[in-house]
C-alpha cells in the first residue's frame, strides 16, 4: 500500500516504523498492474491470458500474481499477432516458442505453420476480394452503358 506506515520487520512496537513509498523491489519481479501498465493491456485480459495457458502464473508467498521481462515481451508478441489479425489461440505457438527459451516467437515449426495458415487465410479473402471487386466493376460498366448518352435522371430531396 503505497505512502502507508509499516513495522519494518521486527514484531511488536519496539520495532520501529518504516514508511512504505511504493517504490518498486527490482528483481523481485511486477505485480500485475504495473505488467499491465507496461504492455498497455489491462489487468482482466492478463487474468485472462492466465486461464488460457498463455502467461504463466507465478505467485508470492503473499499470493500476488509476479512477473518479468520474458513475460512483458510474451505479451508483446501476442499484441503485434492479434495487431496482425491473428485469433488468441493462434498465438499461443509463438508464446511456446518464447517460453522455450527461443530468441523470437517465430523461430519455430509451429509457428511457422501458423504463419502459412495465416498466409493461406489471407490469400483466400483477397480472391474473395477481387471477385467481388470485379463484380462491382462490371455492373458499374454495365449501368453506364446502359445509362448510353441519355440524360441523368433528376435527383431532388424535397
Amino acid at each position: 500500500m503505497a505512502g502507508a506506515l509499516a513495522y519494518g520487520g521486527g514484531e511488536g512496537p519496539e520495532t520501529p516504523p518504516c514508511l512504505d513509498l511504493g517504490v518498486k523491489a527490482y528483481g523481485l519481479g511486477m505485480r500485475i498492474g504495473e505488467l499491465a501498465e507496461r504492455a498497455g493491456t489491462s489487468t482482466r485480459t492478463l487474468r485472462y491470458y492466465e486461464s488460457r495457458g498463455l502467461l504463466p502464473a507465478r505467485r508470492t508467498g503473499n499470493g500476488y500474481r509476479t512477473y518479468d521481462e520474458d513475460d512483458l515481451l510474451l505479451l508483446r508478441q501476442i499484441k503485434v499477432l492479434q495487431d496482425f489479425g491473428f485469433e488468441l489461440e493462434e498465438t499461443r505457438p509463438f508464446v511456446e516458442c518464447l517460453r522455450a527459451g527461443h530468441p523470437a516467437g517465430d523461430s519455430c515449426p509451429a509457428s511457422l505453420a501458423v504463419y502459412r495458415r495465416k498466409l493461406a487465410e489471407l490469400d483466400a479473402v483477397i480472391g474473395r476480394l477481387a471477385d467481388v471487386r470485379e463484380t462491382v466493376a462490371r455492373q458499374l460498366a454495365e449501368a453506364e452503358e446502359a445509362a448510353g448518352g441519355a440524360a441523368a435522371p433528376r435527383c431532388e430531396l424535397t
